[in-house]
């Protein structure tokens, strides 16, 4: 059986997220662990550490996973926002550490006014450089397949292998697989065929095992449009085909997903419970 979940606000703090995610129905749930529209991060205290982890041990959630703030760009060419992203990251990757969280989501980062293969080197010079700083950590990256928007990296799988070629230590780095954003990066997932030969790129470029974390999202935009805009399951421009053969695929059933769509009005998320049932229905019972 797949693993599912959502994205949950830490709002009252963070073990809210995960008392939210087992009311909704989630097996397990992702937060950030800062505001992710800010630099600055309020400390984090031992009893955040210990609230967080009773909670998920209590409700049964597993799989915390977290996204790092929006803010950070590795990929950026100028040397000063490079290293507050950098410093940003390992912030981060601590703070996951201490969490007991075990990967921590990051989109690689867009090259501005420099170019593609310099925004690339970039990236992995960032990330060998958090490697360095964190080597005591335990929380790891997991770099997110993005709709290529603007100059964004990580929107074509060749562009995530060849970062990891560039990383000094990749077996300590994997990706998250966001099925809005592949989608709108222009892979084709609607029929069998196409899912196949999506997922056979997939792997010639960085290894469908180095896949560790799904996230499961229709898109507002249409195919190949470049354009980052989450939907309801069913509700946008993928159709529920694409996710009936993710959730299916045998070789991610121990790999968890998690919702980043709308949470409806006020942020509700009995939204996602929505989502939930309706993805478990497309798991054919062998």
């Amino acid at each position: 059986m797949s693993i599912l979940g959502a994205h949950m606000s830490i709002a009252g703090g963070y073990y809210k997220a995960v008392e939210i995610a087992a009311t909704e129905g989630c097996d397990c749930v992702q937060i950030f662990t800062k505001n992710n529209n800010q630099w600055r991060a309020k400390p984090l205290t031992e009893e955040d550490v210990r609230l967080f982890t009773e909670a998920m041990e209590t409700l049964g959630i597993t799989h915390p996973i977290s996204h790092d703030s929006y803010l950070i760009n590795l990929g950026s060419p100028d040397k000063v926002l490079w290293k507050k992203s950098v410093d940003a990251l390992v912030i981060e990757i601590e703070r996951a550490s201490r969490l007991q969280i075990p990967y921590v989501v990051a989109h690689p980062g867009a090259f501005t006014s420099s170019s593609e293969a310099a925004g690339i080197r970039q990236i992995a010079r960032g990330i060998n450089e958090v490697h360095k700083q964190t080597k005591k950590r335990t929380a790891q990256i997991l770099l997110e397949t993005t709709a290529g928007q603007g100059s964004n990296l990580g929107w074509q799988f060749e562009q995530l292998g060849a970062i990891l070629e560039k990383v000094k230590n990749p077996d300590i780095v994997g990706v998250c697989f966001d099925t809005c954003h592949v989608h709108a990066a222009g892979y084709p997932m609607e029929s069998d065929k196409e899912y196949r030969a999506t997922m056979r790129k997939l792997n010639r470029a960085v290894g469908t095992g180095k896949v560790k974390a799904f996230h499961l999202n229709d898109s507002k935009k249409p195919f190949g449009s470049r354009v980052d805009r989450h939907e309801a399951i069913g509700k946008g421009h993928l159709g529920l085909a694409p996710f009936k053969h993710l959730l299916n695929d045998r070789r991610f059933k121990k790999v968890p997903m998690y919702l980043e769509t709308p949470k409806g009005p006020r942020g509700n998320s009995t939204w996602d419970r929505a989502n939930l049932r309706l993805l478990r229905k497309l798991i054919e019972t062998r």
